[in-house]
This record gives structure tokens, C-alpha cells and sequence, in this order.
């Protein structure tokens, strides 16, 4: 069963890798996983939670810091060293195979930090702009353009960004829940 999984795996990653390939998104897709891509965007919403919640902003912000640390220890450090996963890029039965867009290679594949982390702050953001409606689906898109650059570019597979997505969503969910809940209910 987990050979078929990851059988399944390797094609679909060969599908988005390969299949997909087109000029705009061979320029466009390395530039989505950059953190420095988004500066701007942090930017913007550490503008609106400062505006909206002047005094109390600093525990938004430092559950903020909290949930990425979290986060990222998580899927970065405990679960890569524990599954140890090569990157497709690394892979030799996909040498020959897969286009990697970008200069490094190294670390481990499962599970993405970057599509953990940033799904994290997908649904974590939200919670804070509740009349925002229009505001969880806009940062989903925007988490799942960088989990998807991901597997274009070459570094991870498909699973490796759901499994991340998976638990990013959780950690946000679960992180606004207790800043509810312990943060004087802001």
C-alpha cells in the first residue's frame, strides 16, 4: 500500500513537474516560494492588526512568532528527520526526469515546511478579520500558489505539501483557538 502511495506520488509530481511546464510559471513559480516575495504582504497585515488592535496587537504578534516556530520545528526538524524523505530533485530514479528551477537541493522532502507553515497563517490571519469574509479564501489561494510552486520547481512532492497543508491548517486553527481563548478573547 505505501509503495502504490508513493508510486502515485512520483507520477503526480512528474505531472505538475513536467506536465505543466510553460515559460510564465518557470519564471513566476520560483519567485512564490521566496519569503522575501511576501515581505510585502507580511507587511500588510502587520499594518491591519496594529490598526485594529492597537494595545493588544503584541499578542496577536507574538502567537504569530509562536505558531510559525511551532510550525516550522515541526515539519522542518521532527517530521523530515524522522521520515528522511529525498527531494524529487535528489531522487536518482527521477534524475533525467525532474525539472529543478532553482539552485539548491538539499535537505529532506517530507513534510513541506513551507506549506505547513504558511497554511498556518492561512487560517490563523482570518480569525483576527472575521468581516473580512472574502479574506480565509484569498489567503488559501495564496498558501496553496506557494505549496504548488513547490512541487513545480522540484523540491518536493505532492503529498509532502498536503501533508504540510494538513497540518498547518491545524496548528492555525488550534493557535487561534487558544489566542481566543488565553489572550483575553480579542
Amino acid at each position: 500500500m505505501l509503495d502504490q502511495l508513493l508510486a502515485f506520488d512520483k507520477s503526480f509530481f512528474i505531472a505538475i513537474n513536467n506536465g505543466l511546464a510553460n515559460p510564465f510559471l518557470d519564471f513566476v513559480a520560483p519567485y512564490l516560494r521566496k519569503q522575501e516575495f511576501w515581505y510585502p504582504l507580511y507587511a500588510l497585515f502587520l499594518f491591519f492588526i496594529i490598526k485594529d488592535y492597537k494595545k493588544e496587537s503584541w499578542k496577536i504578534l507574538l502567537a504569530v512568532a509562536l505558531l510559525i516556530v511551532v510550525a516550522d520545528q515541526f515539519s522542518a526538524n521532527l517530521v523530515k528527520n524522522t521520515f528522511m524523505r529525498l527531494r524529487p530533485c535528489a531522487e536518482p530514479s527521477l534524475q533525467g526526469i525532474t525539472r529543478h528551477l532553482i539552485g539548491s537541493c538539499s535537505g529532506y522532502s517530507f513534510m513541506s515546511a513551507h506549506a505547513t507553515n504558511h497554511f498556518a497563517l492561512a487560517m490563523f490571519i482570518p480569525y483576527f478579520f472575521r468581516q473580512q469574509k472574502w479574506l480565509l479564501p484569498l489567503l488559501l489561494f495564496w498558501a496553496f500558489s506557494i505549496a504548488f510552486s513547490q512541487v513545480y520547481v522540484g523540491v518536493h512532492y505532492p503529498l509532502d505539501v498536503i501533508a504540510g497543508a494538513a497540518v498547518g491548517c491545524l496548528f492555525g486553527v488550534t493557535f487561534s483557538r487558544y489566542v481566543s481563548k488565553y489572550l483575553n478573547k480579542i
